[in-house]
């Protein structure tokens, strides 16, 4: 049993909820001296005709695969890796994160008053063995006006959150109903990723 994993995401929120399960992780992100910068924005591409739950499944599969990589090439110690990845459906179109205020005023406004799905993908490569899992929550919106929106949006904290908006903030105020799981949506499913943590031996019942 190890007592660390290391954590390839950039997300607070991911390790706020990580020490909510009380495992210690440490991060591996990529830009460290010497190597060359990943393409992230490659990685989160959408393939043509792409469905929301095979997107971030492949997504999340891709960026594992990248950090293993760079587990190797650091020579680090071994430990689990884990790696989770969350998009935004509405009637099947994926939104990702807002490129600017336009765009995070744009899909706020197309969700406002409608139903979408939030599905957050968690990976872990464990020795030689990969486990996954797949949350999938519904999230509906209230009406918003465009005023509403634009306080939203000036205060930043659409950005860099797929379908603009954090759960955990402000916009709460406006959601009517939620089905699924709340850490899904903010970004970790605790009850998938403490799943596969236990079959990697990394969590204990």
């Amino acid at each position: 049993m190890t007592d660390f994993i290391y954590l390839a995401s950039q997300s607070p929120r991911r390790r706020q909820l990580l020490d909510q399960l009380g495992v210690r992780h440490e991060l591996l992100l990529p830009h460290a001296a010497g190597e060359e910068a990943e393409d992230a924005e490659g990685l989160e591409a959408a393939l043509p005709g792409e469905w929301p739950d095979a997107y971030v499944q492949r997504v999340t599969a891709l960026k594992l695969d990248a950090a293993v990589a760079r587990h190797a090439r650091r020579g680090l110690p071994a430990a689990p890796i884990l790696c989770a990845d969350t998009t935004v459906a509405l009637d099947e179109r994926i939104y990702g994160k807002p490129v600017d205020a336009r765009d995070a005023a744009r899909m706020l406004a197309e969700l406002a008053g409608r139903e979408h799905q939030v599905l957050s993908a968690v990976a872990l490569q464990a020795g030689a063995r990969r486990l996954a899992a797949l949350s999938v929550s519904r999230v509906r919106f209230a009406a918003m006006t465009g005023a509403q929106i634009a306080a939203y949006v000036a205060s930043g904290e659409p950005m860099g959150k797929a379908g603009a908006y954090g759960i955990q903030g402000p916009v709460a105020q406006y959601v009517e109903n939620l089905n699924g799981s709340y850490t899904g949506i903010m970004g970790l499913p605790l009850f998938e990723t403490a799943r596969l943590l236990r079959a990697a031996g990394v969590l204990r019942d």
